[in-house]
């Protein structure tokens, strides 16, 4: 099969992809790994989560649970945005939570 030109959108899709696959894989610039606040996950189970997914320490586990449950949400996580995905969709799946911004 031979494609042409022979759509004159056809290069302007072309650009829109690739803008999207851009943006989708960032730029290395610094995200934030944000958790919110819920009515049905206990303080234990959090800091659980943020200890296996987050490598966090106790202390500062139970420390972002407090943070959490207080202020309604908190950072938890700095990094870029490709690193974040892969502990966000954890700490989904896992019933917190969680956005990248």
């Amino acid at each position: 099969m031979l494609l042409t030109n022979s759509y004159p959108f056809e290069e302007d899709t072309d650009v829109l992809v690739e803008e999207e696959i851009e943006e989708d894989i960032g730029t290395g610039e610094e995200s934030f790994l944000i958790v919110y606040n819920d009515d049905h996950n206990t303080f234990d189970w959090v800091i659980k989560c943020f200890m296996d997914i987050l490598k966090h320490t106790e202390q500062q586990s139970e420390q972002l649970a407090l943070i959490i449950h207080t202020k309604g949400k908190a950072t938890v996580k700095t990094a870029p945005k490709s690193k974040l995905r892969p502990p966000r969709e954890a700490l989904v799946d896992r019933g917190l939570s969680a956005v990248i911004e």
